[in-house]
């Protein structure tokens, strides 16, 4: 029979993010864990952190580059989940999850969620944008600590970053339209976060989850339908291919990304069987999105 560890705290790193925030809301709405938001220093003003407040979430606030620092926050804590976006920390990204594993290993942390979220990659198939997040699972895998690895796939509102404009009703194929890819709402992250602390097998492992699995066609045709137009279609397969061999026009390092992840957006397997929960449906999600637009 597999033990399972008893969790009390729980810290969150960059829960007024858009990844953050409702990855808090469900650990509060959950009601089974203390809950702890860091924010770093200076103290400022913020609406979202304000509303965890109001809803039982403790809100600290510490020098994510101090380690000692880090360690004061951390005493006590059972749980570390971090959501820190690397886009906006650029180099700091890794040296910071960095000092925070240090300091949960010195505390005494029994589990520690990074920054990961997204779609799949391997030591031989990872983009220079998110070579840092290998480095540090490499990092955590030798703590000692306990971890969980979790993907979810493309973030539903974040189908413009990958070439849906839906305002201007036009789509961008970095990939064959047929090519398929794993899409989840923010919230049943949140949920899968959770749950994933009362699953045996999430214990140093890596669980990959997704709400729906779709072509990029049959994505475009619930975006038409919701948006009752029919949208104009434009194709750029050889993104990555001109960004590796440097030919004009020569993409950003950016859209090389989008690209990677459109070619590596589909799991080979799930592990939503292990959840006890059906996520939204991406018909659901898309509406949702249209009429924010």
């Amino acid at each position: 029979m597999t033990m399972t560890t008893t969790f009390e705290t729980v810290v969150i790193a960059g829960a007024t993010g858009n990844l953050g925030y409702p990855i808090a809301e469900a650990f509060l709405n959950d009601g089974s864990y203390k809950i702890k938001i860091l924010r770093q220093k200076p103290e400022s003003k913020n609406e979202k952190a304000e509303l965890l407040a109001s809803k039982g979430a403790e809100i600290v606030y510490v020098d994510y580059t101090q380690k000692d620092d880090l360690v004061k926050v951390l005493k006590g804590t059972d749980v570390v989940v971090n959501t820190l976006n690397p886009s906006k920390m650029g180099d700091g990204f890794f040296s910071t999850q960095l000092s925070f594993l240090e300091a949960a290993k010195e505390v005494g942390v029994k589990r520690f969620i990074p920054s990961e979220f997204g779609c799949d990659y391997t030591p031989d198939n990872v983009h220079p944008l998110i070579e840092a997040k290998l480095k540090f699972q490499k990092e955590l895998e030798k703590s000692g600590l306990e971890y969980t690895f979790i993907y979810t796939g493309v973030f539903h509102s974040y189908l413009h970053y990958f070439g849906f404009d839906i305002e201007n009703k036009t789509a961008l194929f970095y990939v064959d339209g047929n090519s398929k890819i794993a899409i989840t709402s923010l919230a049943d992250i949140g949920k899968y976060t959770v749950e994933s602390l009362k699953l045996p097998e999430a214990r140093n492992a890596t669980i990959r989850v997704a709400g729906s699995t779709v072509t990029f066609n049959e994505l475009l045709q619930m975006l038409e339908k919701a948006t009752d137009s029919k949208w104009k279609v434009t194709e750029d397969r050889e993104v990555r291919h001109r960004y590796r061999n440097k030919i004009e026009p020569i993409p950003s390092i950016v859209d090389d990304f989008k690209a990677f992840i459109c070619e590596n957006g589909e799991f080979s397997k799930l592990d939503n069987d292990k959840f006890s929960f059906t996520p939204r449906s991406l018909a659901e999600c898309i509406n949702t999105i249209v009429k924010k637009a």
